[in-house]
């Protein structure tokens, strides 16, 4: 059984890998028929065509190769210059890489036709080239919207409640710190001697009330207040109880705004000296208002951003961790077939409920779609970003010519950074074939 759940939470990402592809080659086509562009092709994957029909001036199809997609779109390049020379191909660069780049421009030109004029992507104005090389990302930010605003929402949000999950019984001696088990000699904990228990639900502190996901605002009282008395309310079964408690002073960890521990810059976790009373608090799922959704999404994307800032040591962690004894790190980069895996991994498990399961089934197709809105915006080609970067500089071109005197100002040829882009895709084959790699012998483990 664990076995057909595994395979179907693959499948499901699959799927959702191939509609999220499909969109944003949509987001593409969308403002290029806008703008008048022509539109030879619409393809899901590369390589052998599998099935195709037309309609209009655009043929639609699905490829072999489930790993991309593109829309081709007439007049990518700007021809070659008729005053153009062979003289002007003198030098290194040019006799190594001319020829390239002018087989490269006659097949990407090879469907223009003589009725294209006026209506080919180098021609038309800067704004509505980006607005159609951005439109493919957008659509992925968007997607991503979507699949976070149903889990924050929807499912909810793991949050700290003010719901009591574990009381302790005692305050450990210092001398026995670590120790899980209560003696003569150890004092009460203030929770358990004010005679709260597990299932309690704290509901004022002092007199105010306190929300059930304010959890961090009731423990910042009991922090900030050790040695003094404090008057807390709670349900049980129904019926609300009055009690005092008064915190022990003790060392704990440093937390931020979150709740989680804060490291210096040696990596030991911060402590100070504050009031403690010894209980846990219960993680619930508690749906959130639609001003929390921007919030979530910023934080992943801050978090997408930082990987991919740090790409290379990023990778050279998993070529370690792929080829040495090191763990894989649970917020690096993965592939396709590692998003596939933890989908299935997810699904198969037993540790989670079905809806857990579906949440986090819908957290990862709306992750996957904000990596792929960043990762194409990185300004290198053949990546969206890139032309998006070749269309700014030449209007920055544009402006200075203009300041210059220039009635004429030729269209940046994006085309001569044809050996970049060689360099780029393989860089980015080499990349996915190592976290293919890592992703099968060395997978992320989340469980």
């Amino acid at each position: 059984m664990s076995t057909l759940l595994f395979i179907a939470g693959v499948l499901v990402m699959i799927v959702a890998v191939a509609a999220s592809i499909a969109l944003h080659e949509v987001g593409h086509l969308l403002p290029a028929k806008k703008f008048g562009l022509r539109v030879p092709q619409y393809m899901i994957g590369f390589g052998k065509t599998l099935f195709s029909f037309k309609r209009g001036e655009t043929e639609y199809g699905v490829k072999a190769i489930p790993l991309g997609g593109y829309v081709s779109m007439v007049g990518m390049y700007p021809p070659q210059p008729a005053t153009a020379t062979e003289g002007k191909k003198r030098g290194f660069f040019p006799k190594v890489f001319g020829q390239l780049i002018d087989d490269a421009r006659s097949q990407a030109n090879e469907q223009v036709k003589v009725e294209d004029d006026g209506r080919m992507f180098y021609q038309l104005p800067i704004y509505k080239r980006i607005i159609i090389m951005l439109g493919g990302p957008l659509m992925n930010l968007l997607i991503g919207f979507v699949m976070i605003g149903i889990v924050v929402m929807g499912f909810g949000v793991s949050t700290a409640t003010t719901t009591v999950s574990e009381v302790y019984q005692c305050m450990a001696t210092a001398e026995r710190s670590d120790a899980t088990e209560c003696h003569s000699g150890d004092p009460a904990a203030p929770a358990y001697a004010a005679g709260l228990r597990p299932g309690d639900t704290i509901t004022a502190v002092n007199g105010q009330a306190v929300a059930h996901d304010a959890w961090y605002e009731l423990t910042g009282v009991i922090r900030e207040h050790p040695g003094q008395s404090i008057a807390l309310e709670y349900e049980r079964g129904g019926t609300v109880h009055a009690t005092t408690l008064t915190p022990y002073l003790t060392e704990r960890p440093v937390l931020d705004e979150d709740g989680y521990a804060v490291s210096g810059p040696n990596g030991q976790t911060l402590t100070e000296e504050v009031g403690f009373v010894g209980m846990a608090s219960e993680l619930q799922n508690l749906p959130q208002p639609i001003s929390e959704v921007p919030v979530v999404v910023g934080d992943q994307l801050l978090r997408i951003g930082e990987v991919i800032l740090h790409l290379p040591q990023r990778m050279v962690d998993v070529a370690q961790a792929a080829f040495g004894t090191q763990e894989r790190d649970p917020n690096g980069p993965v592939s396709v077939v590692g998003v596939g895996r933890i989908a299935g991994e997810i699904n198969a498990s037993d540790q989670l409920e079905v809806t857990d399961k579906a949440a986090s089934l819908v957290s990862l197709i709306g992750g996957l779609n904000l990596a792929l809105f960043a990762f194409n915006l990185i300004p290198l080609l053949p990546l969206d970003g890139g032309h998006v970067a070749g269309a700014l500089y030449e209007g920055v071109k544009r402006f200075f010519g203009r300041l210059a005197g220039k009635k004429h100002v030729a269209p940046v040829d994006t085309l001569k950074l044809l050996p970049l882009t060689y360099v780029v895709v393989v860089a980015m084959m080499v990349m996915g074939g190592l976290l293919i790699y890592a992703d099968i012998f060395k997978p992320i483990q989340i469980f």
